[in-house]
C-alpha cells in the first residue's frame, strides 16, 4: 500500500511546464494592472494631465477669490455692498462681484472663471460666522 505524499513533498516534486509558467506570469501582470488602476491610484498620462490642468484652474480661482474677498472687505462701503450682495439672488452674486470689479485681478481684462462665485460664497459664510459668534 502506497502512502499519500504530504503537501510539502508534492510541492518540492512539482515541475511546472513552460506553458503553466507563462500563463501564471500573464495572470500576475493582469492582476497587478487591474489592482493598480482600480485601487492603487494609477492613472494614464491623459488623466494626469487633465487632473493637473483642473488643479491649476482651481488654484487660480482660489487665489483670485482670496484677493476678491480682501478687496471687498477693504472697500469703504463694504457694509452696504455686503447687504446688496446678500439681497441679490444666489445665481447673481458672482455677477454682482464681477460688475463691482472685485473679482478681476489687476492687469487683467476678464475675471478668472469661478473666482466670483467662490468669492461670494466666502463673503456670505464669513459674515454669517462673525454674526453668529458675536
Amino acid at each position: 500500500m502506497m502512502e499519500p505524499q504530504n503537501l510539502r513533498r508534492r510541492w518540492e516534486d512539482y515541475q511546472a511546464s513552460k506553458t503553466v509558467v507563462f500563463w501564471a506570469c500573464a495572470a500576475c501582470i493582469v492582476a497587478t494592472l487591474f489592482l493598480g488602476f482600480t485601487w492603487g491610484g494609477w492613472v494614464t498620462s491623459g488623466t494626469a494631465g487633465r487632473m493637473a490642468a483642473q488643479a491649476a484652474t482651481d488654484a487660480r480661482a482660489d487665489l483670485a477669490a482670496a484677493v476678491c474677498v480682501s478687496r471687498f472687505e477693504a472697500a469703504s462701503d463694504a457694509v452696504a455692498n455686503l447687504a446688496a450682495l446678500k439681497a441679490s439672488d444666489s445665481w447673481n452674486q458672482g455677477d454682482y462681484l464681477q460688475k463691482g470689479g472685485w473679482a478681476t485681478l489687476a492687469g487683467m481684462k476678464q475675471p478668472i472663471d469661478g473666482a466670483a462665485t467662490l468669492c461670494a460664497e466666502r463673503l456670505i459664510k464669513a459674515t454669517l460666522a462673525t454674526k453668529n459668534s458675536g
